[in-house]
């Protein structure tokens, strides 16, 4: 199937627009493995016990299935999706400004060859750029949506609730760090999406491309599926341990001046997790992340694909 050519009469909001609605769709198909692996990403954390800060009187090591049926058991089937809200609003904003931003240093910017390829330093130059940028705005909606993912177990630990909603979060958050305080755990965020987006963009990219070149698919769902397959390992690969680090920091308890207790920067948090833990623990939630990140990436890849073939905007 060839593929559409571009309307000049789509803007960049109408690309905007369909990669905030195929983020949101693969996010809430996909949502249930996001908060299974934010669970077992703080499960022996070392920073509490080196703080010395309260925790249940025995830590349970659970894995993904495990965890995903103790959820349900303990707190309800629909509690899989505790948070879901913010993390739409979070992919709204961060995956629509990733792609947008990703396709104008490749058209625009960092420019391709003339035989119209795509260099692969280049797609990993623009996916991390990309990424940062997606990740950078939408950092406050990550907070929010971390924060609520955990609210389940601190009940059932005994603990009272942090917060009561999105609303309610984003007030509390304010209220107690300020607006700087919504972009609390930004440098490991950031960190993170750049090397998702390493893994996640590029690669899709790069893959896609170079099935099309030098073997006889066409540009259709089958390369769009192998091409995401691909990336989504990539992605999970390189992602864990900042996404392990970046989780740590933001569910953390803090300050009424909205500074950490348990840790300074992502370098210390870093540092204890391999010191206390051992460095498999950098893996802690690998499994549900490639899960996650697998139908994640297809679900969100195909669905871009075709709603831009459908509006008539060129294949990606």
């Amino acid at each position: 199937m060839d593929p559409v050519q571009e309307n000049s009469q789509y803007p960049l909001v109408s690309k905007f627009i369909l990669s905030a609605f195929a983020a949101t769709v693969a996010e809430l198909v996909t949502f249930p493995l996001d908060l299974t692996k934010t669970r077992l990403q703080v499960q022996g954390e070392a920073g509490l016990r080196e703080h010395g800060k309260p925790g249940p009187a025995r830590t349970i090591y659970r894995g993904m299935l495990s965890t995903a049926v103790g959820i349900m058991r303990e707190e309800g089937p629909l509690k899989l999706w505790q948070g879901a809200t913010p993390a739409v609003y979070r992919h709204i904003v961060y995956s629509g400004g990733r792609m947008v931003a990703y396709e104008q240093l490749r058209e625009s910017v960092l420019g391709k060859s003339e035989d119209g390829s795509f260099s692969v330093w280049k797609a990993a130059v623009g996916g991390m750029v990309s990424g940062a940028f997606g990740q950078f705005l939408a950092s406050p909606t990550d907070l929010v949506k971390v924060q609520m993912q955990m609210e389940g177990r601190r009940r059932l630990e005994g603990k009272p609730p942090r917060v009561r909603g999105v609303h309610h979060a984003f007030i509390k958050i304010v209220s107690e760090g300020g607006i700087r305080g919504l972009w609390a755990g930004w440098v490991p965020n950031v960190q993170r999406a750049a090397l998702v987006n390493l893994g996640d963009l590029a690669t899709y990219d790069s893959v896609k491309h170079l099935l099309l070149r030098h073997t006889s698919l066409e540009d259709n769902c089958l390369c769009h599926g192998l091409a995401s397959t691909c990336s989504g390992l990539v992605a999970a690969t390189m992602g864990t341990p900042a996404d392990v680090v970046k989780t740590r920091i933001m569910n953390q308890p803090r300050d009424s001046s909205g500074r950490g207790l348990l840790y300074k920067s992502s370098v210390e948090c870093l540092v204890q997790a391999v010191k206390g833990e051992g460095f498999l623990s950098l893996y802690k939630g690998f499994l549900p992340t490639w899960l996650r990140m697998a139908p994640w990436s297809m679900t969100f890849w195909l669905t871009f694909e075709q709603i831009r073939r459908a509006v008539g905007i060129s294949s990606f």
